[in-house]
């Protein structure tokens, strides 16, 4: 069938999306006020994107809109109708739907059953298999999706977990998806496959609203743009004529730098500081590889590589089956966070909320944990210094909106990336791992963390850069190691080019 006959099919079987306005949009979280008198209209068929810092409030909006969260004022009108919503299903019976990060599956069932979770054909407990896989087949024509209905949802990479997130909402009848970054985990691949489909069903009625910290991702996707700059709205316009500059501009209120900083270089007789010999886990195979003193040593390579494997290998976290790890010509026992901690070796986990911070406790404990001892006698805190000592560093760290007593949670990703960064700066490691350091963050938040990392080689530190973003581990180390199937399998300088990178990490 030709791709104008499909979308004409489509789009004749799909109810249109409605006129969006909400206006005086208001919420506050204790004493912070989150959003502030905002105001927004999208029309049917739209792709509009919402920008701003992390702590804009963007996220919180979007909740709003999907029933996650209730506004404490103002209103919300679906052409031109005055509606309340409250809760998700008050969301869904007006067509809109939220897709956030951490997706709503259940990973034991296949994916036709959280496709049609709740909503099978016969109202039922069970599914008709004939009728809802013909609507299946449907969904997977509509969106170009190749998805096997009987696979099982806990086994399939996160590009496909999103697909099976999109197909479940389209499945209860979504004119609106609310999509909070949706790309943030994703592959190349993966990413240009879900842009496709946004411009698809784009074309087929159904309007998007998204949330992105991908500059370039978003001018090339939305077709107009809303900022929001400390909960407010700043400005609506058309997405032609903008740049990643003007948006910046617009979404900090003043120039920001998008150039990496300049890399010191390394002193030629820089003694090593960490040395790994064969490391070998279930998941990376005969690791080798040296980082001089105020050296940043990159590792690229495709997401399930062995990337992040091979820092928590390092780092203790992952059992070792062979190898071994030296600090200064000293080796230390694999396998033990807390002997990797005391030999000076600090870990910027992959997930700051799984493995790196402490959510619910306030952001000054999270920064204060790793070195409590220093602080400590007899057992017991001092508070007065350790107060001062985490003053200090969260203003190195230029850590915003962090309130005494509430949890670190409460901070925006930006925020909780600077905080996470924070807590191993007390006592500069000499050997610093970092696995995503930007991920989620705001173009300004981005720029201070690029900042953090290389004024910590500069003062000696030897630090391990893992990124999905190429140009983020081309820009920020001296050297570049490539890895494939859990092994190293190339080794380039700064001046590598992109495509060389690339084609060691796809080709054998």
């Amino acid at each position: 069938m030709a791709i104008q006959q499909l979308e004409e099919r489509e789009h004749a079987n799909r109810r249109p999306a409605p006129d969006i306005t909400v206006s005086g949009i208001g919420k506050r979280y204790g004493a912070t006020q989150v959003l502030k008198d905002v105001t927004l209209s999208v029309t049917p068929g739209e792709i509009h994107g919402i920008m701003g810092e992390n702590g804009a409030g963007k996220s919180t909006l979007l909740k709003i809109l999907g029933g996650a969260v209730m506004a404490d004022s103002g209103t919300m009108e679906l052409d031109g109708n005055p509606v309340r919503i409250t809760t998700p299903r008050d969301a869904i019976s007006h067509g809109i739907s939220l897709i956030t990060q951490e997706l709503a599956l259940i990973p034991n069932l296949s994916v036709l059953e959280n496709v049609f979770l709740g909503r099978w054909s016969n109202n039922g407990s069970l599914l008709r298999p004939n009728k809802d896989g013909d609507h299946f087949a449907r969904l997977l024509e509509e969106t170009g999706f190749e998805l096997d209905p009987r696979a099982t949802v806990g086994n399939l990479p996160i590009g496909q977990q999103q697909q099976v997130e999109i197909l479940k909402v389209l499945a209860r009848g979504a004119k609106v998806l609310c999509m909070d970054e949706p790309t943030a985990v994703l592959n190349e691949a993966e990413k240009e496959k879900l842009l496709h489909v946004i411009k698809r069903l784009a074309r087929t009625g159904t309007t998007v609203l998204i949330v992105s910290h991908y500059l370039e991702e978003v001018l090339e996707l939305v077709d107009r743009v809303t900022i929001l700059r400390d909960g407010q709205h700043i400005v609506t316009e058309d997405a032609d004529g903008h740049t990643p500059a003007s948006l910046v501009r617009l979404m900090v209120g003043r120039d920001v730098d998008f150039l990496l900083p300049e890399v010191p270089q390394v002193q030629s007789q820089a003694e090593t500081v960490l040395r790994v010999v064969g490391l070998t886990s279930t998941k990376v195979n005969d690791i080798t590889l040296e980082v001089r003193r105020g050296e940043i040593l990159g590792i690229a390579g495709l997401v399930g590589s062995g990337r992040s494997e091979t820092l928590l290998a390092v780092f203790g976290a992952d059992r070792t089956t062979g190898g071994h790890v030296e600090i200064n010509g000293s080796r230390i026992r694999t396998g033990s966070i807390r002997d990797a901690m005391k030999a000076g070796i600090a870990l910027i986990p992959e997930s700051r909320k799984e493995q790196g911070l402490v959510m619910s406790r306030p952001a000054a404990e999270n920064i204060a944990l790793p070195t409590l001892s220093a602080r400590s006698r007899a057992g017991f805190v001092r508070g007065k210094r350790e107060k001062a000592a985490v003053q200090d560093v969260s203003k190195s760290v230029d850590l915003r909106g962090a309130r005494p007593g509430s949890p670190v949670a409460d901070l925006s990703g930006g925020n909780q990336q600077k905080a996470l960064f924070a807590k191993w700066l007390l006592n500069p490691p000499a050997v610093l791992l970092v696995d995503e350091p930007t991920r989620g963050v705001d173009i300004a938040a981005k720029a201070r963390i690029h900042s953090i990392i290389v004024e910590l080689a500069a003062k000696g530190t030897a630090v391990i850069v893992v990124s999905s973003e190429l140009e983020e581990v081309l820009g920020l180390s001296h050297r570049i190691h490539v890895m494939r199937q859990g092994r190293i399998v190339a080794e380039f300088d700064r001046n590598a080019s992109r495509d060389e990178v690339m084609t060691s990490a796809f080709l054998k």
